[in-house]
């Protein structure tokens, strides 16, 4: 039975929300979207919260108005700004010796009670990214195996619960309750990256109007994260400050001239801040100069960041671009020599169906990858923030009807999977009960319950009928 989702990626610029259907084969089609200029919100964080719900509210009010749906929950995302992760490991017995899905998640739960989660940090993520089945290492899927004792490594990404409570509310008052929060950066990941990076390991950078994301994914899942506070906004400002021009004025120019590898002599004329009269003629070298020191810069900071995260070596894929800010000429060139011997791509978000054109642009990758995430899309196996076990596995449970067990009436499988007989079934209208309670007689009166002796009623009603 296909389900109706609604994706909000809430961003520093923007905000994007999707109203989408996921099919029985977890195949989404978008139906409607909204997108709308963020208040409210700076560098990820939320400043104002009525300001900040009226934005959420209006782009949820125009995908609504094209989807013709009326839905209530969304799955939102979560700026890296506040995000943190440690590792943690979890070992558990496996009694039965074969490993489901009640061991994976014992195992991980028991990762997550061993770390040290800060008491002002709230969990988001449980991403497990080595399993260990006894002795041997690297196992990529445990399910199923045949083993004693298992083992796992997992990457938990938390964030400051005072943030995650200003996130709710503000989604709250746009009339619309959370049923999943997925961190920014791994939504990034998920829309962008195909399964040989997957396998070889992949550092994806998501650079957007005033954040950059960084993460990393190695062994099957997200194992570092890094937030900076730039982004192409900051570009603008610059543009701004140096030509002592408008911002709007400024932002046109980074669109129209924004060029990373080709420099021009060409002049340009452009308005002056406070002066409705003159104007100032700016040489397209100055503008040239002013966004590449800033782009150099963010991208070396996050050159350092993929240091100290100390993963380098197991990223065989090497680094995607995404985000608003890779729309500048001769990014990826740039970026290709500051990474240098890694090759690096600018990724657009995966082609879903009945993606609008306005949305095949890297700048809405985060909220395609929410889409994907909700379609399945997630790690094999991750505790989420409401602490359940997302999974992919199909299980199938037995059906225990008509089976007949030695289990006392009372018993919770008794009264659940109706094994016990009917005089012990909680289904029934009450007349059949009463009907019942007048008719019973010593001899309907089971010979086991629960004792090895015969049931001392019935002894005593063959006694008297033997007397009598």
């Amino acid at each position: 039975m296909s389900e109706t989702i609604l994706a909000i990626d809430i961003g520093s610029t923007k905000i994007c929300a999707i109203i989408a259907e996921i099919s029985d084969t977890n195949e989404v089609n978008i139906q409607g979207h909204g997108i709308t200029k963020s208040q409210g919100i700076k560098k990820g964080a939320i400043t104002n919260i009525e300001l900040a719900s009226k934005s959420i509210k209006k782009a949820i009010n125009d995908a609504k108005r094209i989807a013709g749906s009326n839905i209530t929950t969304a799955t939102v995302s979560i700026s890296n700004a506040y995000a943190k992760s440690l590792n943690s490991t979890g070992i558990v017995n496996i009694p039965h010796k074969d490993i489901s899905i009640k061991e994976i998640n014992r195992v991980m739960q028991t990762a997550l009670y061993n770390a040290n989660v800060p008491n002002e940090y709230e969990v988001v993520h449980v991403l497990p990214y080595n399993f260990r089945v006894d002795d041997q290492d690297f196992i990529e899927d445990p399910f199923g195996m045949n083993a004693s004792r298992m083992e796992v490594d997992v990457n938990i990404i938390m964030t400051q619960k005072s943030n995650l409570s200003n996130l709710k509310k503000a989604v709250r008052s746009a009339g619309v309750e959370i049923d999943g929060i997925v961190l920014s950066g791994y939504a990034s990941a998920i829309a962008t990256m195909d399964e040989d990076e997957k396998e070889l390991g992949v550092a994806v950078i998501d650079l957007g109007g005033q954040t950059s994301n960084l993460v990393v994914h190695t062994g099957n899942s997200i194992r570092y994260n890094d937030f900076l506070g730039v982004g192409s906004n900051h570009i603008t400002n610059d543009l701004s400050m140096a030509l002592h021009t408008p911002l709007q004025i400024a932002e046109n120019v980074k669109i129209r001239h924004g060029n990373l590898v080709e420099t021009s002599t060409e002049v340009i004329e452009l308005p002056i801040i406070g002066d409705e009269e003159n104007r100032n003629n700016v040489s397209l070298e100055i503008v040239h100069s002013v966004i590449f020191s800033r782009v150099e810069e963010a991208l070396m900071i996050l050159a350092k960041s993929l240091e100290k995260s100390a993963l380098k070596e197991q990223i065989g894929a090497g680094i995607i671009l995404t985000g608003g800010m890779t729309k500048l000429k001769g990014m990826r060139e740039l970026a290709q020599a500051i990474f240098s011997g890694m090759p690096v791509r600018v990724a657009y978000p995966e082609n879903v169906a009945g993606l609008f054109d306005d949305l095949k642009d890297p700048a809405f990758s985060t909220v395609v990858g929410l889409l994907l995430y909700k379609a399945g899309g997630h790690t094999q196996y991750e505790i989420d923030f409401q602490q359940k076990l997302l999974h992919s596995k199909v299980i199938q449970e037995d059906d225990l009807r008509g089976i007949k067990t030695g289990l006392n009436p009372g018993s919770e499988l008794g009264k659940n999977t109706g094994t016990a007989s009917d005089s012990f079934s909680n289904t029934g209208s009450k007349e059949k009960d009463k009907s019942d309670e007048e008719n019973i007689t010593f001899d309907l009166l089971p010979d086991d319950l629960g004792h090895e002796k015969q049931n001392p009623f019935k002894k005593l009603a063959n006694w008297a009928r033997q007397l009598f």
